[in-house]
């Protein structure tokens, strides 16, 4: 996520194979994440140099959109706006 805009953001989409889509707060959202990388047998190499699991959530949610937990079972999330920002108003 290179727009810088993107960090402003504080709700997403997450998406779970089975389940209807939720909308999530972001700290929920990182919350969620943590649980996602808790089903993991093996951590993506990118993420096994971090030191505990919300620091892995956040590397997750500030460069990815999603997490394949095993083959075939992927889980996403997006950024959404709920409001425009106030320099747009």
């Amino acid at each position: 996520m290179s727009d810088p805009l993107i960090r402003e953001l504080d709700h997403y989409v997450v998406l779970e194979p089975g389940r209807p889509q939720e909308l999530l707060s972001a700290a929920d959202t990182l919350a969620w994440l943590v649980q996602q990388l808790q089903r993991l047998p093996v951590l993506p190499a990118d993420l096994e140099g971090l030191a505990d699991a919300p620091s892995r959530a956040q590397r997750l949610l500030d460069t990815a959109c999603e997490l394949e937990l095993e083959p075939g079972v992927v889980v996403q999330w997006f950024a959404v706006r709920l409001e425009p920002p106030a320099s747009l108003s």
